[in-house]
């Protein structure tokens, strides 16, 4: 089976590490994966602020990059989000075969990993980890990804903690961050006065994770923050 990496702009800028993981884990189940060069944005932020126009000219390139890929893995559930949904909106009835193929082959890391590849767990070195995991508007709310990750967390040994917010937002939402700052950190802290004591907080979304860690180092510490790919492929070689 062969995979096209979605990097995604905060995984270029912020979670390399995640992303280079990712393509490792991939590797280990038995997936060929490869980075489709010339990928740039989703399209998302300009989407969200109304610049539809813009918004198209970006997805139009998205689209003919990733016209050859047979899956496209995506190492955040809001840009794989943007494309499996967000693209028919945008495009609507102009969209054509294209926008309806590139969902189709569109997947989040874990619902690929659970879904495509029928894989429900990676390793066993989470044993004795407590782990709380947030769950990202768009993974849940759009994709409908909610077990997958839970599943290869707790099948890779992890005890998963009772969170009470662990399904609420966490106030990032892109432009909404910027835009409204007060609220979305009252939402972050809303989120981080509920957390238990873990050892390691995780999630699909690295939009909620910089913004999650940023607002738990302004409050004066916290967990340690990891993306879900990086906490799965430790735990695949036994070293988280």
């Amino acid at each position: 089976m062969r995979a096209t990496l979605f990097v995604t702009c905060l995984g270029d800028q912020f979670f390399a590490d995640a992303c280079a993981d990712t393509v490792e884990l991939l590797r280990s189940l038995g997936v060929d994966v490869d980075v489709a060069m010339g990928q740039t944005c989703c399209g998302q932020p300009a989407y969200n602020a109304g610049h539809w126009p813009e918004a198209r000219s970006i997805a139009s390139h998205t689209l003919g990059v990733l016209a050859d890929a047979e899956y496209l893995v995506v190492p955040s559930g809001s840009c794989a989000a943007m494309m499996r949904t967000g693209y028919g909106e945008l495009f609507g009835d102009d969209g054509g075969r294209a926008v309806a193929e590139l969902a189709g082959r569109t997947f989040e890391l874990a619902e690929f990993i659970v879904g495509v590849l029928g894989v429900d767990a990676v390793g066993s070195g989470l044993a004795g980890r407590r782990v709380a995991y947030h769950h990202g508007c768009h993974a849940l709310r759009e994709l409908g990804s909610r077990e997958e990750p839970l599943t290869l967390l707790r099948n890779a040994g992890a005890e998963l903690v009772q969170w009470e917010a662990a399904e609420e937002c966490c106030g990032f939402g892109g432009l909404f961050s910027a835009k409204l700052p007060e609220v979305s950190a009252a939402m972050a802290d809303r989120k981080l006065d509920t957390l238990p004591d873990p050892d390691i907080v995780t999630s699909a979304d690295p939009g909620c994770l910089l913004h999650l860690s940023g607002r738990a180092a302004e409050r004066g510490g916290g967990p340690v923050f990891r993306h879900l790919a990086s906490v799965l492929w430790e735990a695949a070689n036994g070293r988280s």
